[in-house]
């Protein structure tokens, strides 16, 4: 071992993490978790007020997906879809278009990040099939997250999510998701060079929960039809009824040419992505060796995931998930205005079904920031455990997003968390 070498009692590196901080702060190590609930090492109950990073939707453990996780991987663990298939990524594609109106195939990926990375390219090599490869561009919106691989980072917006990485990327064409118009200047000076505009449907989670004005959707995709140009609708943070529909584009009857799916897509349970188009693109890619697709992962459409993501949806058609969703998110607004939206440190709350983010402030008439080093964002977040809630800031920004599962005592509980932390971050 090298002299230099630290010492590998604790050997992971973890992600979007100040390892410095984790490493002086009590670490929570998760043993199981049931229902809507984490449990650590100790036996200690965390509500999961961040659903384990947006993703889960039925709560933990529940019997129907993992007994058919467990009946999958008996039967095929996994097969490759390079030029074979199985029925559960047959199965799970069937099942998934009757939510997706006007869109007929579905490409399967492991992450989100990886099936924007297919949108995208998807997108470029659409035109360059249909013999116009000077569309080649991306216009995406300003504070935009799309994920953590190189194309989906060159899609996002400046910051420290791509900042230090931008000898790496490309530029994007960038507009604002406060208004159309200035996707109408963009697509005036750019339509004959934009392969698609990717958006994130109402909300954007990373840039800090920024909701969107109602409208805004339809009028990206007319704009898109008036340019002639492709609508790429990144819903793996806002689909699977996050946003009180079952995709935020749903909210405005929008079918965009391509749309992103993940996170949730296995309730939240394992792996899985996917990019579903229409057949227009589609048939671009069909006929000549050349035309094909050239992208493609090892594990896209394991079975064992698809056999979750199949479990989540039959839950979903069982129950009517999405009301009970819009209810919980009425009773989260009530909660927000009574125990948070006051306090002196809050500039902003925003949400969008329960889709929440909480903006800390230094001073709330002039919304000035608080300074970085105060981490404010983070004691919050740490307090919070002290009342059993695990939640995870964006910086200043406190994010609430819950499983649709959860209940009404955990909402306030949650609540009630984020009021505990607020008054122990100091003042001044």
């Amino acid at each position: 071992m090298p002299a230099d070498s630290a010492p590998a009692d604790y050997p992971l590196w973890h992600p979007f993490t100040q390892m410095a901080r984790f490493e002086r702060e009590p670490q929570l190590v998760v043993a199981r978790a049931e229902g809507n609930r984490l449990i650590d090492t100790d036996g200690n109950e965390y509500v999961d007020g961040v659903a384990s990073l947006w993703a889960n939707v039925h709560g933990h453990s529940h019997p129907h997906i993992v007994g058919a996780i467990q009946e999958q991987a008996a039967k095929l663990q996994h097969s490759t879809l390079l030029g074979i298939t199985h029925e559960p990524a047959i199965e799970l594609g069937r099942r998934l278009l009757p939510y997706l109106p006007g869109r007929s195939r579905v490409f399967f990926s492991e992450n989100g990040a990886s099936a924007v990375e297919v949108a995208l390219k998807m997108a470029v090599q659409y035109w360059a099939n249909k013999g116009r490869p000077e569309r080649n561009r991306i216009a995406a919106l300003d504070m935009a997250y799309h994920g953590d691989t190189l194309g989906a980072v060159s899609a996002g917006g400046e910051g420290p999510f791509r900042d230090v990485y931008e000898p790496l990327l490309f530029e994007p064409l960038r507009f604002s998701n406060r208004s159309a118009d200035s996707l109408r200047d963009l697509l005036e000076a750019h339509g004959h060079e934009v392969a698609a505009v990717i958006i994130e449907p109402r909300v954007q989670g990373a840039g800090g929960i920024i909701v969107a004005p109602e409208g805004h959707i339809a009028a990206v995709r007319a704009l898109c039809d008036e340019f002639d140009t492709l609508l790429i609708a990144d819903e793996v943070a806002t689909g699977f009824g996050k946003t009180g529909a079952m995709f935020a584009c749903d909210l405005e009857g929008v079918t965009p040419d391509i749309t992103v799916l993940g996170k949730g897509i296995t309730g939240g349970y394992l792996p899985l992505s996917a990019t579903v188009t229409t057949e227009e693109v589609y048939q671009a890619f069909h006929g000549e060796e050349g035309r094909k697709l050239f992208h493609g992962h090892t594990y896209a459409g394991n079975p064992i995931c698809c056999a979750a993501a199949l479990a989540s949806l039959d839950l979903f058609e069982a129950e009517d998930l999405l009301a009970r969703t819009r209810k919980r998110a009425d009773l989260l607004v009530s909660l927000l205005a009574e125990r948070i939206a006051d306090h002196p440190l809050v500039g902003d709350v925003r949400q969008q079904g329960l889709m929440t983010g909480i903006e800390l402030v230094a001073d709330r008439d002039t919304r000035e920031p608080l300074p970085s080093d105060r981490e404010a964002g983070w004691r919050v977040c740490l307090a919070a455990r002290d009342r059993g809630v695990f939640i995870r800031p964006l910086g200043d920004v406190i994010v609430l997003m819950p499983p649709l599962s959860i209940e009404e005592d955990e909402l306030a509980q949650i609540c009630e968390a984020v009021a505990y932390g607020l008054d122990r971050v100091p003042r001044g």
